[in-house]
């Protein structure tokens, strides 16, 4: 049973993310006088800023800046419980946690994020982070990707490879593989080495526009773009991978290529609590409405972050744009006010291609194109300012804005006309 609007409001958040964190801290800042009992769950001691693992990986910024205790970040007046989830009973508004207890709520956010499977390629979890094996999707290896990077010499063969969707952050895998092509570069070695993007996708990106502007910047570089390739195996000792190709004239076939470095995406899925889980899809993914972000069957119960099954892009800029329609739709709800479709599947990648230079791809469901700024930071260009954004401005605006729940930022311009048809 939903609180009536005089008691104090229960509300329960899984997961102390970027989404978790952002939601509490926006609930407490905007709760006009209501009584808001919120608590948050999540068993991490320390809450990391994942988009800055590119530019560690890439030796352009210190690994030490990427964290902060989960706890500082708390918000005032919100508690913390340092305990996973185990199991969610929305029929009876309730939630286990690992330990056992059982906590009730009125209202459920679900937004733990989505863990790497490193089960998911037979023989990543042997050798990551050793035998030139690395990857910038964990902050135990990250520091290592620039290690690898800086060991290359001359004839040196890399692979960059990307997971099949959906998994945190595309355009990570070819952003790191740009830093170090660009590395290379500035070393005189570049025209030497062999360097592969390989992707099970039919392209550079998922969004067209961009897509087109990135094919060059690959092309430029000399990185051979692999499309339809998924890696299958990896046998670090031996220092060779194991691709298939799935789809194209050459499907079915498979490759055993050597590597020098191999920069890998692991599979990535929902925390096992969900799996079978009411409130999921068969992947185990919250089902919730795209626009909204409230449940489809529970209306008490709201989603947003990697582990919602929206079509949007997996970014902390999509969670950036969907926290402020979770938290006016929990008003609502509390307030007996209509529900609001206000989340249009916004999402951003600070595209690196080069140290120094970025690309700065935002984008709606559709795939159309949202930039900012244009005028300062054109999305069709590789920009400098888009550089100091990607290693100031945006670190700045998480930390200090976002988790403080400040929702009013630059908005996109949704009316941009890119010029194509």
């Amino acid at each position: 049973m939903v609180a009536n609007k005089q008691d104090s409001h229960r509300i329960l958040i899984i997961g102390g993310g970027s989404a978790g964190i952002t939601v509490a801290a926006s609930l407490r800042r905007h709760s006009d006088g209501k009584k808001l009992d919120i608590t948050i769950i999540d068993p991490a001691k320390r809450h990391y800023y994942q988009p800055a693992f590119t530019i560690v990986g890439g030796g352009c910024y210190k690994f030490d800046n990427t964290y902060r205790s989960m706890n500082s970040l708390i918000p005032k007046g919100a508690k913390l419980i340092s305990e996973g989830a185990s199991a969610i009973d929305p029929e009876n508004n309730q939630v286990t946690l690992s330990n056992g207890d059982k906590l009730d709520y009125d209202y459920l956010v679900v937004c733990p994020g989505l863990i790497l499977d490193w089960d998911g390629i037979p023989g990543l979890k042997e050798t990551i982070g050793k035998n030139g094996v690395c990857t910038n999707y964990s902050p135990d290896y990250t520091e290592y990707t620039w290690e690898c990077i800086q060991s290359l010499t001359s004839g040196s063969k890399a692979f960059f490879t990307q997971a099949p969707l959906p998994f945190k952050c595309p355009g990570a895998p070819q952003k790191i593989a740009y830093l170090a092509a660009d590395h290379l570069k500035s070393k005189g070695i570049l025209e030497s080495c062999e360097l592969h993007f390989a992707t099970p996708g039919p392209g550079m990106f998922g969004v067209p526009y961009f897509a087109k502007l990135l094919g060059p910047v690959a092309d430029k570089y000399g990185i051979q773009k692999d499309f339809h390739h998924k890696l299958i195996k990896i046998d670090g000792e031996a220092k060779k991978a194991t691709f298939e190709v799935i789809d194209g004239d050459a499907k079915g076939e498979v490759k055993e290529l050597d590597f020098d470095m191999i920069h890998v995406t692991p599979h990535q899925k929902t925390p096992d609590f969900l799996h079978g889980s009411p409130v999921c899809n068969d992947a185990g993914y919250v089902e919730v409405h795209k626009n909204s972000m409230q449940h489809v069957k529970y209306p008490n119960i709201f989603g947003l972050g990697d582990a919602c099954d929206t079509p949007n892009s997996k970014t902390a800029a999509a969670v950036r744009k969907q926290s402020p329609t979770v938290v006016q739709n929990i008003k609502n709800l509390i307030d007996g006010k209509p529900i609001e479709e206000t989340y249009l599947g916004y999402g951003s990648c600070p595209l690196t291609t080069a140290k120094g230079k970025v690309i700065m791809a935002e984008f709606i469901y559709g795939g159309k194109v949202t930039p900012t700024l244009p005028f300062l930071v054109p999305p069709n260009k590789q920009s400098w300012i888009g550089w100091m954004t990607k290693i100031i401005g945006l670190p700045m605006l998480y930390w200090y804005f976002m988790l403080k729940g400040y929702e009013k930022f630059l908005e996109p311009d949704l009316d941009w006309d890119s010029g194509e048809e």
